[in-house]
């Protein structure tokens, strides 16, 4: 509760919190919208593939172009302004920086930045939740080790799931679900970068007045933007993801904790201490009254009669027994409020959110059937959408991630809402991270096999 005051303490001491931000698209643009009016934060570089885009959306959120207009890092230190750059590398390399946003999404690549950020001693918030989804264990591990934060990226819902997920057990009430809400149909998980916006109801003139990826939003659309999210909020919370991924049940407000609940007591879950979204349509496509599409939730149990009473008296909304209860957050504003992660790792060395195990995985499942010789296009594309399953099932079934499922050649016939292996598909780029990822999942099998007598 005082990060703006430990701020305001190292901005009176003349020791700016100073961060590099790697990836200048939707998330990234949100950053620097608020990051230019915190006093003592200090954002040093801002790194893109393309130097141009990361200039033109400065300009786009307000900045002066003055102030993004230092000719080098050392330029920027001295004298408070930021430096563009194509070279991700030079923040990692750069002393005084104590903390890279990672926010370019791709999976790959943001492995990659996060361990030249870690190695280089610089605390990390991952935005790229890809990333996070395919080696973020590891990678928390590998801080850890560094004696840095590694750290969700706060504003974006798993980190704020987390932080629900944490006030419920800290209450001591009995955790029984979280998620958040989704404007998902059936339909939508076979959507495709052509046919994404009209799922949107955006006209051809509005995206083109905005800073839209078709594929990044597609991946929203088909439901594999949420895969990967639960599976990082299972992997930050000890949840788990359903047997068979995620169900998304609609439900509105004052449903949320009949619905999040066990069969066994009225509810849609199979059980308790799971992951799901709450979809705000109806499979027929109608809107779900007082459903919470931008909002992230938990439903807990009372511990006791007395506890439930008081869930009644101070107008908690319960499930008919009254024993079930529900906690929101309406809304997430995403890169607006990410520099709550960055000041959080600095002054606190805390993480809003982090990847403890390896419990929950993203797949690749097929959109259509598949034939040899196609090659995936990774999440938002064409080719497969992802699911939210038990990471022990996803070891069973030798299943490929989603963050590896980009540019890789199918071997062998895969049909229609099949789950990829491995094995259909011809892994022979980014070895440095399919590597570190075998690492993770073998490290989870050896956890996970019986103790010799």
């Amino acid at each position: 509760m005082n990060l703006s005051t430990l701020l305001l303490a190292r901005a009176s001491a003349g020791k700016p919190v100073r961060v590099g931000l790697i990836g200048a698209g939707k998330f990234g643009s949100m950053v620097l919208a608020q990051a230019q009016r915190i006093e003592g934060m200090h954002v040093v570089a801002v790194a893109d593939l393309d130097a141009g885009r990361a200039r033109a959306s400065l300009a786009r959120v307000g900045w002066p172009e003055e102030r993004y207009a230092a000719t080098s890092m050392g330029d920027a230190v001295r004298s408070g302004r930021t430096f563009v750059t194509e070279d991700a590398g030079a923040l990692a390399a750069c002393d005084e920086i104590e903390c890279i946003i990672e926010a370019t999404g791709h999976p790959i690549a943001g492995i990659r930045h996060a361990i030249q950020a870690i190695d280089a001693r610089k605390h990390v918030v991952m935005v790229n939740v890809e990333a996070d989804v395919l080696c973020g264990p590891l990678l928390a591990e590998r801080a850890r080790r560094q004696g840095v934060v590694y750290s969700m990226a706060y504003g974006d819902q798993p980190a704020i799931i987390c932080e629900l997920v944490d006030w419920a057990r800290s209450c001591g009430f009995e955790l029984t679900s979280a998620g958040k809400g989704m404007n998902f149909e059936p339909r939508y998980r076979y959507s495709t970068p052509d046919t994404v916006w009209g799922f949107f109801g955006w006209s051809e003139e509005e995206v083109k007045k905005g800073d839209f990826n078709p594929k990044m939003y597609n991946s929203f659309t088909d439901g594999t933007k949420a895969a990967i999210e639960m599976a990082a909020v299972a992997n930050g919370t000890g949840l788990d993801c359903p047997d068979d991924g995620l169900a998304f049940p609609p439900t509105g407000l004052q449903d949320l904790a009949r619905v999040f609940r066990p069969v066994a007591d009225g509810g849609r879950l199979p059980r308790s201490g799971l992951v799901d979204i709450a979809a705000s349509q109806e499979p027929d496509g109608r809107e779900v009254f007082n459903n919470i599409r931008y909002g992230v939730f938990v439903t807990f149990k009372a511990t006791s009669e007395y506890t439930k009473a008081c869930f009644k008296q101070y107008g908690l909304l319960t499930d008919p027994s009254g024993w079930y209860g529900s906690m929101w957050r309406p809304f997430h504003m995403i890169g607006l409020e990410t520099s709550v992660s960055v000041l959080s790792a600095v002054l606190r060395d805390e993480p809003t959110g982090c990847s403890k195990e390896f419990r929950g995985d993203a797949v690749a499942t097929a959109k259509r059937d598949l034939k040899p010789g196609e090659m995936l296009d990774g999440e938002g594309g064409y080719a497969v959408w992802a699911n939210a399953i038990p990471a022990s099932k996803s070891l069973a079934l030798n299943a490929l991630p989603i963050g590896l499922a980009h540019n890789v050649k199918l071997k062998r016939p895969v049909a229609r809402d099949t789950i990829v292996s491995v094995d259909d598909v011809e892994l022979v780029n980014d070895l440095d991270v399919v590597a570190l990822r075998r690492q993770m999942e073998d490290t989870t099998r050896q956890m996970a096999a019986p103790k010799a007598a």
